[in-house]
């Protein structure tokens, strides 16, 4: 879906060194350390309260940090916030853009925000809208549009002016599965023509298979920093999943492996099981039994090993706002 291989001596674009944030007694960023380089797709993983939304909210110059450094094409946050800023194009979460207005108008007041020429203005307008398969609705009023016709609104805009980083938090979030490939498809397409770096938070597993690197983040810190595939070596578990053919196979399956998960399908998973487990499920329950594979290691598992926790568990929860509590300093939402 995205991603490319990238040369080690590829230049970085965002640098981040011992980055530091507190809320009250809330530690959100404990000594950050970030490299990603240009023309990279990089994820970014971590539970809610992780502190991957301050990071992203510092990035964007809406946060100021407590120590630490960090760049944008060589711009600092913030002691150079405005130099910063026009290196960036920003699709968040929650949407962003002005339901009153048209497609058009949304985009253009968006190139006049950033001192976009109006030639050049235009013709982005118009390139951007093309890419995103919307030139037939650029006069219609936004609130009128799917959330996905949204969502391709908000990527065009993030490109009107010349960013270098684009940064996409959960870009595809609510969406089914063939916005969701429409939109990467778009992404990557601009990536190759306009050499842009993309940083994403996302819960889709299949979206960060597909990134060049993958950060995971827990308690202000970054807990491992690779390549899918180095992370799945290394931290990734087999597991063996099971499909009961009856309620009372599926119990029993339960009760005699410890550590198994039932899940919402009905299927048993056992993690870090191997294939003599595999024998002795089919000895005990043999007829019982379905279906029975062992699944190779996933991303899903590396991110269960390293926080606890398993990436659909924190899917859908709105991020905090970067804007502190007037009594205690503690964002809220």
């Amino acid at each position: 879906m995205v991603g490319g291989h990238l040369s080690e001596a590829a230049a970085p674009v965002v640098e981040v060194a011992a980055l530091r944030k507190r809320y009250g007694r809330t530690l959100a960023l404990d000594g950050i350390d970030l490299s990603i380089r240009r023309n990279e797709v990089f994820a970014l993983l971590g539970p809610n309260g992780a502190g991957k939304t301050t990071l992203i909210h510092i990035l964007c110059t809406l946060l100021k940090p407590d120590g630490g450094t960090a760049r944008i094409g060589g711009f600092d946050v913030s002691r150079q916030p405005l130099k910063a800023r026009k290196q960036l194009g920003v699709v968040f979460q929650e949407p962003s853009l002005d339901g009153r207005l048209t497609v058009q108008e949304n985009l253009n007041f968006h190139g006049l925000v950033h001192r976009v020429p109006y030639r050049l203005r235009m013709r982005r307008i118009r390139e951007m809208l093309e890419l995103v398969e919307l030139s037939e609705w650029r006069n219609a009023l936004v609130r009128t549009l799917s959330a996905g016709m949204k969502r391709r609104v908000e990527i065009a805009r993030a490109l009107i002016h010349d960013s270098a980083v684009i940064i996409l938090d959960e870009p595809t979030v609510g969406l089914d599965a063939q916005s969701r490939e429409r939109i990467w498809t778009y992404l990557n397409k601009l990536r190759r023509e306009r050499d842009l770096t993309l940083i994403v938070t996302t819960h889709y597993i299949d979206e960060v298979d597909g990134c060049d690197r993958v950060c995971i983040v827990d308690g202000g810190k970054v807990l491992a920093l690779d390549t899918p595939e180095a992370l799945r070596a290394r931290y990734g578990k087999e597991q063996v999943r099971i499909t009961p053919r009856d309620a009372a196979a599926r119990s029993g399956i339960l009760a005699q492996n410890e550590g198994a998960v039932a899940e919402p399908g009905g299927d048993v998973v056992i993690p870090g099981a191997t294939h003599a487990v595999v024998d002795r499920l089919l000895g005990s329950f043999g007829t019982g039994i379905s279906n029975i594979a062992i699944e190779r290691p996933s991303l899903e598992s590396v991110f269960l090993a390293l926080t606890g926790r398993e990436i659909r568990d924190t899917a859908g929860e709105r991020p905090t706002i970067a804007r502190p509590n007037s009594r205690s300093g503690e964002p809220v939402n």
